[in-house]
């Protein structure tokens, strides 16, 4: 199970970086009594045949993890999605790339904690590769994006503690203004 919605971001978002993409769009909406969150990638996509089999615990796409037989990531999505009232849509072609949507109560008791989405996403802009990751966060009437690409140029990359400290203070800035 996942411990926070963010941990399924950081889940879903590390599958979009592992398949190849180049360009990957995560979104959190928090909208009357909804949270959907969505990632979109322009990966390497699924043919229908592993598509169809995306969300069985009991399967994972061949070579993508050589020790292990079963996939547990997208059926644990499913599972808190619909015990907190919600569900999870998922689209993929081959040599487009896969969006994965997932709805949540926000009143259910069931529904994990936010969790801390500022270090979330950094840790996803700090994986290594060429990627662009974009990141909105809404709040019924007030929002915020950024790019991976401008919060590197603006903090000057992400290999230095003082960079990532600057980057990880304007996330929480930005999280603090959505309240």
């Amino acid at each position: 199970m996942h411990a926070s919605l963010a941990d399924i971001l950081a889940d879903v978002a590390a599958n979009s970086i592992e398949a190849r993409a180049t360009r990957i769009e995560v979104s959190v909406r928090e909208a009357g009594d909804r949270i959907v969150l969505a990632v979109k990638d322009n990966g390497k996509g699924m043919p229908p045949e592993i598509l169809a089999r995306a969300f069985d615990p009991f399967y994972t796409e061949p070579g993508k993890h050589d020790k292990r037989k079963v996939g547990m990531g997208l059926p644990f999505v499913r599972q808190t999605c619909e015990a907190c009232g919600g569900e999870v849509t998922l689209e993929s072609a081959v040599g487009v790339g896969t969006t994965l949507t997932c709805t949540f109560q926000r009143n259910s008791i069931d529904l994990p904690p936010m969790g801390d989405l500022p270090n979330t996403v950094l840790s996803l802009f700090n994986y290594p590769g060429e990627f662009e990751f974009l990141f909105k966060h809404q709040r019924d009437d007030t929002d915020y994006e950024i790019a991976r690409s401008e919060l590197a140029e603006a903090v000057g990359g992400f290999a230095s503690v003082e960079s990532l400290g600057l980057a990880r203070e304007f996330l929480v800035s930005q999280e603090e203004s959505l309240s």
